[in-house]
């Protein structure tokens, strides 16, 4: 493991050869890297069956209990921010080493929390922790591979990333057969230390110490400005972040529409919620392919092309009243993010190979920001019908194509 991260074909640009096929280090370090990304959507999905109880036990209203939930996403913010530029200076495997671990004994605090106030500042530490392992991640992707290279092995990740939504909810579902709401946090924790020793025993370091940035904070300042004023790498982030403020979207508001405006099940909503995060997986997978016939930046905006008229049938759909048109536009949105997650994700890494971490941490913050204000934003336009969630995902998705085109037109191809 540790020689396959050591010795891939570098490109001046500091990643590996943009052609080569699929990373060295075999499905082990896929699987690794993909569960450390899955960090938001275990935290965030796999408590939420246990809302309810969580209330009666804390003697809590439903608010105060989804505060967790914001904190939590707050927290994975800061984390990436903060630890993307650490990782550039003190190398990548200590600080995910340092993440999961804290990780765990967090989920415990969370467990023994006394009270919604206490729970919420349990969970933004616990957020905190795992921003480190989801930035990390990112950041050792773009140490090994550059362009068509590293966007291949960002759409592998989503096999992992697009399954845990769908499996959260179902686990900690699992869990409540055998125990509280706790026991759910007691789960987490055990997830977060079976990870630590799975990066202990298989995560090499993929920064030596050459090619680490040695200055202190004016350094990292400088080099945030350096991200935030480059026009083509800010193009890519807001390109995603849109993109997920869509599906953000999505996720607060779909099971309101579903099962209240169109009266389906709760089974018949499981079934389409999981048929989603498949097509994302699915087109994720397809991703890899293509990419050995066009580049990221062509499949991101035809994909984004695609993904805006299935906006605007959703739209549509949503003002007449249709289940169906709104269920297969949807369909068509959440798979489009299969393509459109690795490969802005590849593309905004590879401008700035000497700073991975910070770059990392910059794309991670933009995105968890857009989630977190887009999702209330559903809420506001009121009850009873499916447009605003419909607005906000289609008006997402217009701004992350208006991103990439305006801002990244003259980017070359990866």
């Amino acid at each position: 493991m540790v020689q396959a991260a050591q010795t891939p074909v570098r490109t001046p640009s500091g990643g590996r050869d943009a052609n080569a096929g699929p990373a060295r280090g075999g499905p082990g370090l896929v699987a690794l890297l993909g569960l450390l990304t899955a960090f938001g959507p275990l935290s965030l999905d796999m408590y939420l069956p246990a809302f309810p109880a969580m209330a009666r036990d804390l003697g809590a209203d439903q608010a105060h209990i989804q505060l967790s939930l914001t904190t939590c996403l707050v927290g994975m913010a800061v984390g990436q921010f903060v630890t993307g530029p650490l990782s550039d200076r003190l190398g990548r495997r200590r600080l995910v080493l340092v993440g999961v671990l804290a990780y765990a004994v967090l989920s415990l605090v969370c467990a023994v929390a006394p009270n919604a106030s206490a729970l919420a500042v349990a969970r933004f530490a616990q957020g905190f922790a795992g921003g480190m392992g989801v930035v990390v991640a990112r950041a050792v992707v773009r140490d090994l591979h550059s362009g068509r290279a590293a966007a291949k092995y960002f759409s592998q990740l989503t096999l992992i990333f697009g399954v845990a939504p769908v499996a959260a909810p179902g686990i900690g579902s699992l869990v409540l057969r055998f125990g509280s709401w706790r026991a759910v946090f007691v789960a987490l924790a055990a997830i977060g230390l079976l990870l630590a020793v799975a990066v202990a025993w298989r995560l090499p370091e993929t920064l030596p110490v050459e090619r680490r940035n040695g200055a202190g904070l004016v350094s990292t300042v400088r080099t945030m400005r350096m991200l935030a004023t480059d026009r083509v790498y800010l193009g890519y982030a807001l390109t995603q972040a849109l993109a997920f403020a869509g599906l953000y979207a999505y996720i607060s508001g779909s099971s309101f529409v579903f099962q209240d405006v169109f009266g389906v099940s709760d089974a018949t909503f499981s079934l389409i919620f999981g048929l989603n995060a498949l097509g994302l997986v699915a087109v994720g997978q397809a991703n890899a392919r293509l990419l050995d016939r066009s580049d990221p930046r062509t499949l991101l905006t035809r994909t984004l092309m695609v993904s805006t008229a299935a906006a605007a049938g959703l739209l549509a759909g949503a003002a007449v009243g249709s289940a169906w048109a709104v269920a297969v536009c949807l369909f068509v949105f959440v798979g489009s993010l299969g393509m459109v997650t690795p490969n802005s994700t590849a593309l905004g890494l590879d401008r700035h190979p000497r700073h991975a971490g910070s770059a990392a941490a910059l794309l991670g913050t933009v995105q968890s920001v857009a989630g977190a204000l887009a999702a209330p934003l559903v809420g506001l336009g009121g009850e009873g019908s499916g447009v605003p969630m419909a607005a906000v995902v289609a008006g997402a998705v217009v701004l992350s194509l208006t991103a990439v085109l305006a801002l990244t037109r003259h980017s070359p191809a990866a």
